[in-house]
């Protein structure tokens, strides 16, 4: 086991693995930027580094500084967290240069299913059920529309390295298409450094849902089923559930053991989740692969009682997973709700500022990951998550019910937050009979006034 290890992130997931690692006994590291100088977590860290100002692109995201901090503090390993250069291979090839162990995939399995176009090569032929359309990147408009006319519009252009709904296009016709191709190329190179886009299959109406796998460096992988996360507003998830409900069981369970050969056959030592589409017929098609341990992972842990984080450091120090496939079992369900310093009321403008009141809820069942207390300033630097309301219950009924008292206990003041969106919702008739789909979201508060038809 590592001896000391730097965190490369902050917040809530900072003080996450913060408490993972003081379990395994681990030293803990964290870089900060001068926006987070106060940080509450910082004050449970052993060791804490400035790495510069607060805008991330000087901070957080240089890997120069970050290398540095964990050489100069004599730290072993590094995690990422989420964000920041979690999915960013170059960083993890860095650490293996300098001798500093990466707690994630190696560079090479991280480019590999981070890259879409060869994410759904590695699927076929680990009989993951993936989109029909191009096999590889299209540039020509007419190889497009070739495509997008055999398998059907709508059709929906993608980057290969995109992600958070940019570089994405859809097409119903010829002339969409050829647009679609060339403005979403354009965004693409602007926002990922690479405009390679391919074409695939558009569903109407879809389901996401998510399989989280485990893997280590001796070729084991195991899967922790699987998570619903169709809640969800401009491609950013609101809500995640687990495990995802109303599907058979025969269909979940070929499409879990699907993502764990996946990753088994990408050498794949870490946590990874495999992110899905799902038709109305209960038809599963890969979407990507996220290289990380994802935000909504409290989710997986209460209902297989699985530590994600604990698990992706022993595997980066070289152990053998601690559980095998046969040992993962599904109890009652569980239901995780984003709470951003958002205002729903006014198109979720971030609420940066002083927080003067914050009272989390308790009691049987119920989990608050946050880095926030009263008194914190949340800065305007950085994303507006500023915690996670995770409630476990014995069916789908009672954590919902759960989730409603607990966000009625949840205090916080004078910022708004997003928990007064996430009541409404949790009243919804289609999410009640999770009878929606990744729109849902989007058609409810586009149309407030129907809002009492879809309550029940």
């Amino acid at each position: 086991m590592f001896n000391r290890i730097l965190i490369a992130n902050r917040g809530e997931i900072a003080l996450r693995i913060i408490r993972a690692a003081r379990e395994l006994g681990c030293e803990t590291v964290c870089v900060f930027s001068e926006a987070d100088r106060d940080g509450p977590w910082l004050e449970q860290a052993d060791h804490t580094i400035c790495i510069g100002p607060g805008p991330s692109v000087d901070s957080y995201l240089r890997i120069d500084r970050i290398i540095s901090a964990a050489e100069t503090s004599h730290a072993e390993a590094i995690h990422p967290g989420y964000g920041f250069l979690a999915e960013n291979n170059e960083f993890a090839g860095v650490c293996r240069d300098c001798n500093i162990e990466f707690i994630g995939p190696s560079p090479e399995a991280m480019a590999l299913l981070g890259d879409k176009i060869s994410c759904k090569r590695m699927a076929r032929e680990a009989g993951t059920p993936v989109f029909p359309g191009s096999a590889d990147a299209i540039e020509d408009p007419d190889e497009a529309i070739e495509v997008a006319r055999s398998i059907g519009f709508p059709v929906i252009v993608k980057a290969s390295a995109g992600g958070g709904g940019r570089g994405m296009r859809i097409a119903r016709t010829d002339e969409e298409l050829v647009d679609g191709i060339r403005t979403a190329s354009q965004e693409a190179a602007a926002a990922f450094g690479n405009g390679a886009v391919y074409v695939e299959k558009f569903l109407e109406h879809a389901r996401h849902i998510e399989v989280q796998c485990l893997g280590d460096s001796h070729g084991n992988s195991v899967h922790l089923y699987n998570r619903d996360c169709t809640s969800q507003r401009r491609h950013q998830k609101l809500i995640e559930e687990g495990p995802a409900p109303g599907i058979k069981d025969s269909i979940r369970d070929a499409v879990c053991v699907s993502a764990a050969d996946l990753i088994r056959n990408a050498k794949y030592c870490g946590a990874a989740t495999v992110e899905f589409l799902m038709d109305r017929e209960q038809n599963f098609y890969m979407l990507e692969v996220n290289t990380r341990v994802q935000v909504e992972h409290p989710v997986t842990e209460a209902i297989t009682g699985v530590d994600i984080v604990k698990e992706s450091i022993l595997v980066a120090a070289g152990e053998h997973l601690s559980v095998s496939q046969g040992d993962i079992s599904i109890t009652g369900h569980a239901i995780e709700c984003r709470v951003n310093a958002e205002d729903p009321d006014r198109n979720f403008m971030p609420q940066p500022g002083l927080v003067e009141e914050f009272m989390v809820p308790g009691g049987f069942g119920i989990r608050v990951d946050t880095h926030v207390r009263s008194g914190y300033r949340i800065p305007p630097n950085y994303d507006s998550m500023i915690g996670k309301l995770i409630v476990h219950g014995r069916d789908r009924t009672e954590a919902i019910a759960k989730m409603q008292s607990a966000i009625a206990e949840f205090r916080v003041g004078p910022i708004c937050t997003t928990l007064s969106l996430h009541r409404r919702l949790l009243a919804a008739k289609p999410f009640i009979e999770y009878d929606f789909d990744i729109h849902w979201v989007e058609r409810l508060l586009a149309a407030p006034d129907a809002e009492s038809s879809l309550l029940t």
